[in-house]
């Protein structure tokens, strides 16, 4: 069945290029298959899309054959689009922009590529992802965790290289030390020259004389690694750091990142407001009609309260500096302490007989 690019992307037919960038960066976030929730069906599809509709003689012949590009293409109508419906122009879509997240998101989806982004583009590891779970109270003082992770990591034996120590890398004979190989066809509209990553080299334009004995000519393994993470005073909930170059390694190119999710767990007695703490205090009438010095529980210890006479339900003093401290290092929120007069709801015969002559009293 022929598809309707427009309608996938969702943008007229008279879109610009930035709207239909626009709008595939949009369905790629949505459906990216790592991502929960993901759709690899409608990534795909969206990805197909935009590589027609960015280019602008692909662009054109589209229009031109209409709902019939499809059945255009096979019938011979037009050519030199074999490949357009991989993913090596996906990253394109995402050069130079970080869509309001705190990464770039050409990482993210360089597994997709198997590492192999754009030409003149850096390649990098995968990124890795993971939650920790800290209390309340580590979130106050921060605290440091050690996580551990099963990833591909650069090889201890051969650095990297793939090559058994002691010997050396000779030039790829398939492609020459170009790291890829060219083909020229045909068609139509003229000759379409090609070029592909070498397989033999894998993009190297080197391959070892001895491959080497642990990671068997791959420059990386799979290990375990266990990795400290600071985890810093007045983190929000969901927050994320980034270790960079702590995600899985790739051959010959850089790692790629960690980033750690951070969940707090609640606290029944405290509740945050940005970077204040508020709690609540029950004080019995007595407290309340005469005045009193109380302690006052807080996430790390107990201060000191002065609570004057008459003070009644509802009222809130601001203990200044008692709070969380502010990530970017610009001082101390404050503990908010809101009072809760106890009224008892028994009376030893004694008591009712003093609250009856505080009411014959006028109180």
């Amino acid at each position: 069945m022929s598809k309707d690019y427009y309608k996938i992307l969702g943008v007229q037919k008279g879109a610009s290029e930035d709207e239909i960038k626009k709008a595939f960066r949009a369905l790629a976030h949505k459906y990216h298959p790592d991502k929960k929730g993901g759709d690899e069906a409608k990534f795909k599809e969206a990805n197909e899309a935009y590589q027609v509709l960015s280019d602008k003689e692909k662009r054109s012949q589209y229009d031109q054959f209409g709902q019939t590009f499809e059945n255009a293409q096979a019938g011979g109508g037009f050519h030199g689009f074999e490949g357009f419906r991989d993913f090596s122009g996906f990253a394109s879509g995402f050069s130079g922009d970080k869509g309001g997240v705190e990464f770039d998101l050409g990482d993210v989806f360089s597994d997709f590529f198997n590492g192999q982004r754009g030409a003149g583009r850096q390649r990098k590891g995968r990124d890795i992802e993971v939650d920790v779970t800290i209390s309340f109270e580590e979130m106050i003082t921060g605290t440091e965790k050690t996580i551990e992770l099963a990833k591909n990591t650069t090889c201890s034996k051969c650095s990297g290289s793939g090559a058994e120590p002691g010997t050396k890398m000779k030039t790829c004979a398939t492609c020459h030390g170009k790291g890829q190989t060219e083909q020229i066809k045909q068609t139509i509209l003229g000759a379409f020259k090609t070029a592909t990553v070498c397989s033999n080299c894998k993009g190297e334009g080197q391959i070892p004389e001895k491959k080497c004995s642990k990671c068997h000519g791959n420059g990386i393994i799979k290990e375990s690694e266990k990795i400290k993470i600071k985890i810093p005073a007045g983190i929000h909930d969901n927050g994320t750091i980034r270790v960079v170059g702590k995600g899985e390694a790739i051959k010959s190119a850089s790692s790629g990142d960690l980033y750690i999710n951070v969940h707090i767990t609640q606290n029944r007695k405290f509740q945050r407001i940005n970077y204040d703490i508020k709690t609540k205090k029950y004080i019995n009438l007595s407290q309340a009609i005469l005045g009193d010095k109380i302690e006052i529980d807080t996430p790390i210890g107990t201060v000191k309260l002065k609570v004057p006479d008459g003070t009644v339900s509802g009222k809130q003093f601001k203990l200044r500096g008692k709070g969380i401290p502010h990530l970017r290092g610009f001082g101390i929120g404050d503990l908010i302490v809101e009072i809760d007069v106890k009224i008892p709801d028994k009376l030893t015969r004694q008591q009712k007989k003093l609250v009856k002559e505080l009411r014959d009293e006028g109180l």
